[in-house]
């Protein structure tokens, strides 16, 4: 189950800008393969920020805690996690997140996805800089559909990975999983400068489950940006503003039991 990969050939310059023709162009060119991915739309892009600039983003990931930053400590939600707001970092973090929120990358994303009139939040409800640690897990689900402080409808999912010399025994891939939840279809490792986007349809199933086994000093680090349409959203009104989290078949029967009664799925 091997990410197909491709490598961005434009990049966040120093100045923290796109080239809006030549990512809106590159989005186009990817379409095909990103609309026809299994098991729902998604891309995998190595390399996807310019060297200085990601590391830049490394060196500024914020070591103390910040203001709110919400931290998970057990539980199939995830483990040992900690969730950040671009709002309570430096300067030069912020304006790396505005520049995602810009209007380049969405062009970029629109072309890639045929997904118009993407929306970004500048709350980062859900999203900004995640961290796990060793032994940390997030369950697969479903991601929440409905941002209620905009009311506007989530489609998209775009993750960048930023630990260094990320190792295969580490674990931590981020799982894909079909409909039914009884088969993973694909995994794609944490590497450095990957990015990953997918569309987050009710039925978009992923999470990394497994526990890390990284070394103390090293966590998992990620950039979470979601993007939104002002279209409406389909289903339970009661239920659009919720993560629906969903047990493996390989999942203990006390867990798979716990997840089911919680979340009202499947066993």
């Amino acid at each position: 189950m091997q990410a197909n990969i491709q490598t961005l050939p434009i990049t966040l310059t120093p100045e923290l800008d796109f080239d809006q023709n030549a990512a809106s162009a590159f989005g186009e060119l990817l379409t095909h393969e990103y609309t026809q991915a299994t098991p729902f739309p998604h891309i995998v892009i190595d390399n996807f920020l310019q060297a200085d600039v990601i590391a830049s983003i490394r060196e500024h990931f914020p070591v103390e805690p910040t203001n709110n930053e919400q931290i998970y400590e057990r539980g199939y939600k995830g483990q040992l996690k900690r969730q950040i707001s671009p709002n309570a970092c430096s300067p030069y973090l912020k304006n790396v997140f505005n520049t995602f929120n810009s209007a380049p990358m969405l062009e970029f994303l629109e072309k890639l996805t045929g997904i118009q009139g993407l929306i970004p939040d500048p709350y980062f409800a859900g999203g900004g800089l995640h961290e796990t640690k060793t032994g940390g897990f997030l369950g697969v689900h479903s991601d929440f559909r409905l941002n209620k402080k905009l009311n506007v409808e989530r489609r998209l999912n775009v993750i960048i990975y930023l630990t260094e010399d990320w190792q295969e025994a580490y674990g931590g891939n981020l799982e894909l999983w079909d409909v039914g939840m009884k088969n993973c279809l694909k995994k794609v490792l944490p590497i450095y400068n990957r990015c990953v986007i997918f569309n987050t349809d009710k039925d978009s199933n992923h999470g990394h489950p497994e526990p890390l086994t990284t070394p103390e000093h090293i966590t998992r680090r990620s950039i979470a940006l979601y993007y939104y349409t002002a279209s409406g959203v389909g289903g339970e009104p009661g239920q659009r503003n919720k993560t629906h989290y969903k047990p493996r078949p390989k999942d203990r029967w006390s867990l798979r039991y716990y997840v089911s009664k919680l979340f009202k799925t499947k066993r």
